[in-house]
């Protein structure tokens, strides 16, 4: 980071962006491919939270919300078992506690079709926009088109869950379904438990997300993005631009501000007057050498809530949902748990080599991103809470976040989307 950068602090940025994971960097890249010029302003390293280290998916076939009809008779298990799929940490339900009011009420049959018809759209907005994105970056080689499998042991679980495929099929998700001996023939390696899978052959990866972030960073600094790292701990809009202030006591300006501060931007939104339910959902994994297991798409056991991804320098087993305060310490032993039941599902599985990771992925009670202006000011634009799904939304919501910002009609309705919904 040059000198220049480090001084430069006059009021003379379109956009001010907060914070750098890849919702930021995909926000910053399409401003500036629209002529705007942007301040990227990180406490940390870019990407250095769950953005670096998630299941690397595009998941675009991935419209189902978290919530859903029958979650208030699974509530009880989440506070027995601190290892299973969905957790809560009873200690902290002094501060989850009114998310997962939130949470339950979700899962509402109407709200959950809400949810679905919403992210539908979001959807197909992010299958064209990232692809465009990486051809303007010219870093297409990080994205692959594997597709993935999701795996059934049990043909009731199954065909409980051939509504929700239906209901994609709906939606224009394509998908093929293998049981038996031909599911085997498909995808070697696995368990003979599994009697169905459903290959979705839109769902893509990328390379490996840390450096997929990396190299969209290395190519912003050539076009013109300048980056600072400092927290931001005050903002104020002001008639024609939005005041920044910094942890050290500097201030920045900017014409327009976007938040987009993971599960920290509740907190400046309530600077503002909106409250948004955010909630820090902690995502755990194991990363192996690439040579633990051959494996060349991505599987997904839902019934035990994890994914294994090849990447292009290991493989990652990866997934949970840990609802938990923002400030308690990782609790590795999920990703120990996981990769012991990977081992299980995938016998050929080498797991004695992994590096256990933790990341907080921001989530809302509907599975839905927060993407629209603040209640104070149309110059602070909000998009945050994408929950598991910001690799995959990262470019249609920089899309969105550019044509409120410039006053466009927008690509989808930002109805289901506003702060204000809750």
């Amino acid at each position: 980071m040059s000198g220049a950068i480090n001084q430069r602090e006059s009021s003379d940025y379109d956009v001010v962006v907060v914070v750098g994971g890849i919702i930021g960097l995909a926000v910053a890249e399409k401003l500036i491919d629209s002529g705007s010029s942007v301040l990227l302003l990180e406490r940390e390293e870019v990407a250095s939270g769950a953005s670096g280290g998630n299941a690397a998916a595009l998941a675009v076939s991935d419209i189902l919300p978290l919530a859903s009809p029958g979650m208030l008779k699974k509530a009880l298990k989440w506070l027995v078992d601190p290892l299973g799929a969905f957790s809560v940490v009873p200690t902290d339900l002094p501060w989850t506690l009114p998310w997962l009011i939130r949470f339950l009420a979700a899962s509402r049959p109407q709200s959950v079709m809400r949810s679905v018809e919403a992210q539908a759209d979001l959807m197909d907005l992010s299958r064209t926009a990232m692809r465009s994105m990486v051809e303007r970056l010219e870093i297409s080689h990080h994205v692959r088109s594997c597709g993935a499998l999701h795996l059934y042991e049990d043909r009731t679980v199954f065909r409980d869950d051939s509504e929700n495929w239906d209901l994609r099929s709906e939606h224009g998700i394509e998908f093929s379904i293998y049981k038996g001996e031909e599911l085997h023939a498909f995808q070697s390696n696995l368990s003979p438990s599994f009697t169905t899978g459903v290959f979705a052959p839109q769902w893509q990866t990328v390379s490996n997300p840390r450096t997929f972030c990396f190299d969209i960073l290395e190519q912003l600094r050539k076009r013109g993005l300048e980056i600072q790292h400092s927290e931001v701990i005050g903002i104020t809009p002001e008639p024609s631009s939005v005041s920044l202030t910094r942890s050290e006591g500097r201030r920045v300006t900017g014409q327009s501000v976007v938040i987009a501060a993971g599960p920290w931007s509740n907190s400046l939104a309530a600077r503002l007057g909106d409250r948004i339910p955010l909630t820090g959902e902690r995502g755990y994994n194991m990363t192996y050498p690439v040579d633990a297991l051959e494996l060349d798409r991505m599987l997904v056991f839902s019934q035990h809530g994890f994914v294994v991804t090849p990447l292009v320098d290991g493989l990652r087993v990866g997934g949970a949902s840990e609802i938990a305060g923002l400030n308690r310490k990782p609790n590795y032993g999920r990703s120990f748990a996981m990769a012991k039941k990977a081992k299980q599902l995938l016998p050929n599985l080498n797991i004695e080599q992994g590096e256990p990771w933790m990341g907080i992925r921001p989530t809302t009670p509907d599975t839905l991103p927060v993407i629209g202006f603040s209640s104070g000011s149309e110059r602070v634009v909000y998009a945050c809470g994408h929950g598991h799904l910001g690799l995959t939304q990262s470019a249609a919501t920089a899309q969105l976040v550019s044509e409120l910002i410039n006053k466009t009609n927008t690509s989808v309705d930002m109805t289901p989307f506003r702060a204000d919904r809750f």
